[in-house]
């Protein structure tokens, strides 16, 4: 280009004839002292930018402004530049035996990257690097024109590295840590710096641009008790177990795996504590937004059981419909003490829909309702005064509760055994067969009462019909107390013969004459007094001896008008004195 502008400036001076062998000289001295000019302006080393002017299979000519083009092998070059590019060499030698510009595009890299690191170092400023080895305690990184760097393995990433050679052949960006020379040049590299840094910047871009309701990808990263970790990219948001299905989830891995990428979307995210929460069931309708349509109350539906707990079970609807079945629903006849007694995980059942809460997301099931209530049916089965015979299921001390059906136990009190025994159980016991009455049924509170002594006639009766106060009766001495002895008379009933009742004058001793008696002896006595809404009746032996002496006063006071005689009592006194001798 030079030599073309000296060249127009010189035809136009002169004349046409001297001019041009005039012209000839200039022009190639003034050429020569361009030439020498341009090559005094540069020295051999220094770095100057050049265009490409001609690409071979083994050759890229480039042009520096010198006289000739510069040469450099296609091998210097990592990627095959194209006609025009600007290319920085180093001109190695103005030229050589040939005449020929010597330049080196491999020298120009080095030494601009090395004055690039340099600033880069002092600038902490982040470079390039590729991952090429591990060696002892950390990695060989190629920083570029044949630059190697050290890299820590505490320095390699954010998290412990569980398998180091998975960064191989990785680029990376890194810090310059150190870049000193004891006799070679040595470099310190840090990537985790890096990381931290760009994660920071990830994370703020996140908080501060991401709405509610984002799509987003993450790989699954681990697992906890509660759901999983989603790593969107070197910072985790939480998938949590409820957010996984609109169903019942029990084991996070059931849903997603490690390491596999999903899409989610963002549900809530807390800028103050840095927490986001990710969802995969927001993809399909809440189906609580449907239940109305699907469900109502009284409709027998089936369900999966999908956890047992103390107080029930939860059975699943549907995926996403979950309902309550109370302990207390289990059974109409049964006391249900353990939900694991009737059902197990996994079991398909029949249920009711009792009611449900659709803010709260809450079903009330029952499982009794699905069958007949025996309780319904049971005053029809068992109309008081059925008769019938039944196994003794439990002994109290209270009586003992006898089975009508499966589930369904009236009770038989101590009171209503026996008519003459109260308060007394007769010998029985749990697998019995006894027969029993249906007293009554009340089956709001479920109370069936039972009853052993109405299955014969009330002796009471009997006894109050046939026997008044002042009576005679004949029995048989059951039992003797400090204060009297017992008396069986005719129909089983007991009373009580009090001991002030067995001596007839006060100066006689009633525990002398108690002792007088025992059990198997038959007695004749009065009745004393008899209280029958009690079941009560007390006996008198004094009472029954007065009653003798009345009987032989009258008895001889006959006698005595049939032969006409005169008499008095105390002849009669002393004439039954003398019968006793």
């Amino acid at each position: 280009m030079a030599e073309k502008e000296v060249s127009t400036e010189t035809v136009r001076e002169g004349t046409p004839t001297d001019t041009n062998q005039k012209d000839g000289e200039n022009i190639q001295t003034q050429l020569q002292e361009e030439y020498l000019k341009s090559l005094e302006q540069l020295e051999e080393g220094q770095l100057i930018d050049g265009k490409v002017i001609q690409v071979t299979s083994d050759q890229v000519f480039i042009d520096v402004g010198y006289k000739s083009e510069g040469k450099i092998s296609i091998s210097e070059f990592t990627e095959i530049p194209n006609i025009g590019d600007s290319v920085s060499v180093i001109l190695v030698a103005k030229e050589n035996r040939h005449g020929e510009v010597i330049v080196s595009k491999q020298k120009a890299d080095a030494k601009l990257f090395w004055k690039n690191l340099r600033q880069a170092f002092a600038d902490k400023k982040a470079v390039d690097g590729k991952v090429e080895k591990q060696v002892k305690g950390g990695f060989d990184v190629n920083l570029g024109a044949g630059v190697h760097a050290f890299l820590p393995v505490s320095q390699a990433d954010v998290q412990k590295l569980d398998k180091p050679e998975k960064i191989i052949n990785t680029k990376i960006r890194v810090y310059v840590e150190r870049l000193y020379s004891d006799g070679k040049i040595n470099i310190v590299v840090n990537r985790r710096k890096f990381m931290e840094e760009d994660l920071d910047r990830k994370r703020i871009d996140f908080f501060e641009n991401t709405p509610i309701g984002t799509d987003v990808t993450g790989a699954v990263k681990s697992f906890t008790s509660f759901g999983a970790f989603i790593d969107l990219g070197g910072f985790d948001g939480l998938l949590h177990i409820n957010d996984m299905s609109w169903g019942h989830v029990t084991r996070p891995k059931d849903f997603v795996k490690k390491g596999q990428e999903i899409k989610l979307k963002v549900i809530r995210i807390d800028r103050q504590e840095k927490r986001i929460n990710l969802s995969l069931k927001h993809y399909s309708d809440d189906p609580w937004v449907h239940f109305e349509k699907k469900y109502k109350v009284n409709d027998v539906v089936k369900g999966k059981v999908t956890k047992l707990t103390d107080f029930g079970a939860f059975i699943e609807l549907e995926e996403g419909i979950e309902g309550l079945a109370h302990i207390s629903e289990f059974s109409w006849l049964k006391k249900v003490q353990k939900p694991q007694d009737m059902l197990k995980s996994g079991d398909v059942v029949e249920c009711m829909i009792l009611g449900y809460d659709l803010q709260a997301g809450r079903v009330s099931l029952g499982l009794k309702q699905v069958q007949d209530n025996p309780w319904e049916t049971i005053e029809k089965k068992y109309p008081a005064g059925t008769r019938i015979k039944r196994k003794i299921v439990k002994v109290t001390n209270a009586g003992a509760f006898v089975e009508l059906d499966e589930g369904i136990d009236g009770f038989l009190h101590s009171d209503d055994m026996s008519w003459t025994r109260k308060g007394k159980n007769p010998d029985i016991a749990a697998g019995q067969e006894i027969e029993v009455m249906v007293l009554s049924i009340d089956t709001g509170s479920r109370n069936i009462k039972l009853g052993v002594k109405q299955l014969s006639e009330d002796p009471w009766k009997n006894f109050n019909e046939n026997y008044k106060p002042g009576s005679p009766v004949e029995g048989e001495v059951t039992s003797i107390t400090d204060f009297g002895l017992f008396l069986k008379v005719p129909g089983g009933i007991e009373g009580l013969i009090h001991k002030t009742n067995l001596v007839e004058k006060r100066e006689d001793n009633p525990d002398e004459a108690l002792k007088k008696y025992k059990v198997g002896d038959t007695v004749k006595a009065i009745v004393h007094e008899v209280q029958s809404d009690k079941q009560k009746v007390a006996f008198s032996i004094r009472d029954n001896q007065k009653r003798v002496q009345k009987e032989d006063i009258s008895r001889y006071m006959t006698e005595e008008e049939a032969s006409d005689s005169t008499y008095t009592l105390g002849s009669v006194l002393k004439s039954k004195g003398s019968q006793e001798e």
